[in-house]
């Protein structure tokens, strides 16, 4: 991680997403739009920044869904896996979006991972798989990072 990385991410929100899964891009598209005051930074999981940043959590093979770090590199710092890591980005963004998150959250965990389970182990065939990360647009380019 370089010195300008570290600056960037210190204290955010980070989304840790499968780079080259269509469901993942188009979850991260959405949330890019609906984040208005820019609150969450988005890493695909193939760079190296995203095997740094697990690497503080003891995670060192490729996880099987989507990761949110809140307060990246400060004592706070917590790690949110899957349903939760929805969740809590959803809450992050704010307005309605907040209310959804919350409402996943109610649903009992057994059942919310086993959905997104099903959904995550046939998410290249339902939605596509890119060969490489997509070059994000200019204006995504500076919350989209380890490209």
């Amino acid at each position: 991680m370089t010195d300008a990385q570290r600056i960037q991410i210190e204290g955010q929100a980070l989304l840790l997403f499968d780079g080259v899964c269509g469901l993942c891009n188009r979850t991260v598209r959405t949330f890019l739009k609906r984040d208005r005051r820019g609150v969450l930074l988005y890493i695909p999981l193939q760079s190296e920044l995203a095997g740094e940043i697990l690497a503080r959590f003891g995670i060192h093979t490729f996880p099987d869904g989507l990761i949110l770090v809140t307060h990246a590199l400060t004592a706070d710092e917590r790690l949110h896996h899957r349903t939760d890591a929805v969740a809590q980005a959803l809450r992050l963004v704010g307005g309605a979006w907040s209310a959804l998150g919350g409402l996943i959250l109610l649903f009992p965990r057994f059942l919310r991972e086993s959905v997104y389970g099903v959904v995550a182990r046939n998410r290249y065939r339902l939605f596509g798989r890119y060969d490489a990360c997509p070059v994000p647009t200019l204006a995504e380019r500076s919350r989209i990072l380890g490209l």
